[in-house]
């Protein structure tokens, strides 16, 4: 018998609607967005090729030829960079970016335009089946589950038909400022180069960009601000049936902080959680965010505040019922959101009848995140392998058989 497919499921039940694609924003005729990320994943090495198909996983190679890798929770651990150029004198025209020494990746990067119709498409099975899932929502840090929690909601499907009892509360709205590439972009990375900057890669100094069509004036000077953050370190303790310490060192640069988290405690039977004070916040707030919704979500408690070093999450929130293979693991999600730096060429005159007629701009975006897995003693897993084997199902015989941690590990992957 086929097991029903959840991901639809929650997504209908998690997922926040985000406004739909559309043109370029109006602006200058050249525009430049260039994301800056560091990720990593607590309390584990960098994986190498098996972090790379773990990435692969968790759906981390959607975009056209390598962009974007550093949106929502990326890919690979590391130093994560995206560049997008819209010009509209001529779009979809290849460009040169200009970089510092310190970057090392050579004098300059290629931005190309994505080729057409080769974007990953996801082919999961959406056909409705039978099912009946219960989701329970938990916030707030603490030792202890506070008065009024959880809310739970019980989605069915029935013969097709599709039944909800109960509600948790709804995600926050966060404004889609992510770029939904197509041809008349340049990228990087692209087809012709999807490498990774190295660990001490920096953004800081003098960038050009040159390319037929592109402005003359465009270049630019980044400083600190619109540098790579330090990885978050992050550390977690107690079981499944405690309430889980969550600790950390303060980030450099960090403006505030969320963390959040989703558990199965059997196939049925999902847990959500985050370190915010009202309910309804979730795994959208783990993207880039504007300084104004940053200083608007401290007030209103939704994110912790730069100074924070420590978080609890409740006792028993996440305990197993015992049923299911993949029950009583967690994923917890972390971010530190970081500077947001804005440039533009003229600057705005502060005459505001003079004219203004700005011929670019740049927006370059930070962020930390990183990934715990809950419920799982890293320790027990030793060595993880650097590769995935010659063949699919095919094992070396002189290695011993993966261990129940490392199956765990690969399922909670799979599943969220």
């Amino acid at each position: 018998m086929r097991r029903p497919p959840l991901k639809p499921i929650l997504a209908t039940a998690l997922i926040v609607a985000v406004p739909a694609s559309s043109a370029p924003p109006a602006g200058p005729e050249t525009q430049v967005w260039i994301d800056v990320a560091t990720h990593s994943m607590a309390g584990m090495p960098d994986l190498g090729a098996l972090g790379g198909l773990a990435g692969r996983m968790m759906g981390g190679e959607k975009g056209p030829q390598g962009y974007p890798q550093s949106r929502n929770i990326p890919a690979g651990q590391g130093r994560l960079l995206d560049i997008a150029m819209h010009n509209r004198l001529q779009p979809g025209t290849p460009a040169e970016q200009a970089v510092p020494a310190g970057l090392g990746v050579g004098k300059s990067l290629s931005l190309l335009p994505p080729l057409p119709g080769r974007n990953v498409e996801e082919t999961e099975d959406h056909e409705l089946h039978d099912i009946e899932v219960t989701i329970r929502q938990y916030w707030g840090c603490g030792a202890s589950v506070r008065a009024g929690q959880p809310k739970v909601m019980t989605l069915k499907i029935r013969n097709g038909q599709f039944q909800q009892n109960g509600a948790i509360a709804p995600g926050l709205f966060v404004p889609d400022r992510d770029i939904d590439v197509n041809p008349s972009y340049a990228l990087w990375p692209n087809q012709k180069n999807s490498r990774r900057v190295g660990e001490r890669a920096s953004m800081v100094g003098q960038h050009r960009i040159t390319g037929a069509g592109v402005p003359a004036s465009l270049q630019f000077e980044l400083g600190q601000n619109a540098d790579f953050m330090p990885k978050i370190a992050l550390q977690t303790r107690g079981e499944m049936t405690d309430s889980i310490g969550v600790s950390w060192q303060p980030v450099d640069r960090a403006k505030a902080y969320f963390l959040n988290a989703m558990a199965m405690q059997d196939e049925r039977n999902f847990t959500v959680w985050s370190s915010a004070e009202v309910p309804g916040a979730g795994h959208e707030l783990v993207n880039y965010l504007t300084g104004s919704y940053i200083d608007k979500w401290l007030k209103q408690k939704v994110l912790l505040a730069p100074g924070t070093t420590s978080c609890a999450i409740p006792q028993g929130i996440f305990k197993s019922t015992g049923k299911g293979e993949h029950g009583g693991m967690a994923s917890l999600n972390m971010i530190a959101y970081g500077p947001e730096t804005n440039l533009v060429w003229p600057p705005k005159p502060t005459d505001p009848k003079q004219p203004w007629d700005p011929e670019w701009n740049v927006r370059v975006r930070t962020k930390a995140t990183t990934v715990a897995m809950l419920g799982i003693d890293l320790g027990e897993m030793g060595g993880m392998p650097t590769d995935t084997g010659d063949e699919a199902g095919k094992q070396d015989p002189d290695k011993k058989e993966e261990g129940g941690a490392k199956k765990l590990l690969r399922g909670l992957m799979r599943n969220f």
